[in-house]
């Protein structure tokens, strides 16, 4: 089994042709990718690569759940705790912010999860009746 960092993940998804190093990279990530060996993803390397999509590259949300989707059809690729980062796409795409939802679905066995995030998370997630709950320490 091979692990796959970021930036194999970014190359393959990623169109960015700015210099023949990327191109290269590129095609050399589509053939691991593709060529059937047995890969795995950690939850780390997706939150990360959702970052560098919507954070340095501009994806808006839907494109990046469509990768993730994608990556997650992948018969040859395991995902490291698989059912949480399908919780957290599921949050996702009801609008939490990806990294606040992966960690929210880390926590289902949790009465709750603290965090100082009120408006952004904690009310999102109230909103959109999430368990836990989502309290903010006082």
């Amino acid at each position: 089994m091979i692990g796959l960092d970021t930036n194999v993940l970014a190359r393959y998804f990623i169109q960015d042709e700015a210099d023949a190093e990327a191109i290269n990279q590129r095609e050399a990530a589509r053939r691991l990718i593709n060529s059937g060996a047995s890969l795995k993803v950690s939850k780390s390397v997706l939150l990360e690569l959702e970052w560098v999509m919507r954070g340095y590259y501009g994806f808006p949300i839907a494109e990046i759940l469509v990768v993730m989707q994608h990556l997650l059809s992948l018969p040859q690729v395991e995902i490291e705790d698989r059912n949480t980062v399908t919780h957290a796409l599921s949050h996702t795409a009801g609008g939490l912010d990806f990294a606040d939802a992966l960690h929210l679905a880390s926590y289902r066995d949790c009465q709750s999860m603290a965090s100082f995030d009120d408006r952004k998370f904690a009310r999102r997630a109230k909103r959109m009746n999430l368990s836990p709950k989502v309290i903010i320490p006082k």
